[in-house]
């Protein structure tokens, strides 16, 4: 059996914050689940640059009888993604063992700090509009998005060769989300079928003109008289998100880390003592980089 030692305890502390950290983190994410994410397990410092592979584009040759095929040597492209955002969360627990005994402390603790770095990641997904320049911008600033604003940006994406078979999502602030859902074709049970009574009921819009649709708080919002809300429409390789492990901390520093991963996303939990305010303090952090990946499969769609 074996023994309990102060060591062990601190271990275990950590990783049960990790444990329920991260599900709280993709939960509140919204373009974070939504665009294309790398992760892999292995350590990064910030400033670290992360090539990913894009694939090529080949052509296809008439073949004539008795011809040869055409070789062609393509060239795979390659986005830089550079891990520039370290994000943290810090907060202090003076009696870490009472919330040991009683679980619901722990969420309390840490879900603002969780949802916090979702905000952080949301609002730089989101701060990629201005970079997709292939397509022009549709929409008007200031004005109520419309049913033809969505139908022209999800023609600049098929205009854009998007594979039929990829998803294609429309991000926008909550009046746009509002505007599109009083639209009596979309809300309608008789123009609109169960879709329109889920529209109705549930006040979700669900897929229209083939955009799963989302809302977010976090959409850019740029001058003032009017006001531009910057919507963005883009397949799923159109932004990339690159997520890499931070170090641990030196040994005996007094901190202890554990690593919180799941599906594509990974975090660093760090427990600390802090004498001067006798309480332990966790450090929830994670270090990211955004990218355009594929500047014609994104349009920003303006309200």
């Amino acid at each position: 059996m074996p023994v309990i030692t102060s060591a062990n305890v601190a271990n275990a502390i950590v990783k049960l914050v990790a444990v329920d950290a991260l599900p709280s983190l993709m939960g509140n994410l919204v373009m974070g689940n939504l665009v294309n994410r790398d992760f892999e397990p292995t350590l990064a410092q910030a400033g670290d640059t992360v090539n990913v592979p894009i694939p090529p584009v080949l052509t296809a040759n008439n073949i004539a009888e008795g011809g040869s095929v055409v070789t062609q040597n393509p060239s795979l492209g390659n986005a830089q993604i550079v891990l520039n955002t370290h994000a943290e969360a810090t907060f202090q627990i003076p009696d870490v063992t009472k919330v040991l005994a009683v679980p619901d402390l722990l969420t309390l603790y840490m879900r603002p700090a969780v949802v916090a770095l979702a905000e952080k990641i949301e609002t730089d997904l989101l701060a990629t509009y201005s970079q997709f320049t292939a397509n022009a911008p549709v929409g008007t600033a200031g004005s109520a998005l419309t049913e033809a604003a969505v139908d022209a940006a999800e023609t600049a994406l098929f205009q854009a060769k998007v594979p039929a078979a990829s998803s294609k999502y429309l991000v926008v602030d909550g009046n746009a989300y509002s505007a599109l859902r009083q639209n009596p074709r979309f809300s309608e049970f008789r123009t609109a079928g169960d879709a329109g009574l889920r529209t109705l009921i549930d006040g979700t819009i669900g897929k229209l003109k083939d955009f799963y649709v989302f809302r977010s708080q976090f959409v850019a919002k740029t001058g003032s008289g009017p006001v531009t809300t910057n919507n963005l429409a883009f397949a799923r390789d159109a932004i990339g998100l690159v997520v890499r492990r931070l170090p641990q901390p030196l040994p005996g520093t007094g901190a202890i880390a554990e690593y919180a991963e799941l599906g594509n996303f990974g975090m660093r939990v760090i427990m600390s003592y802090q004498p001067n305010t006798l309480a332990q303090q966790f450090t929830v952090d994670v270090l990211y980089g955004t990218a355009i990946l594929r500047n014609n499969h994104g349009v920003q769609v303006k309200s």
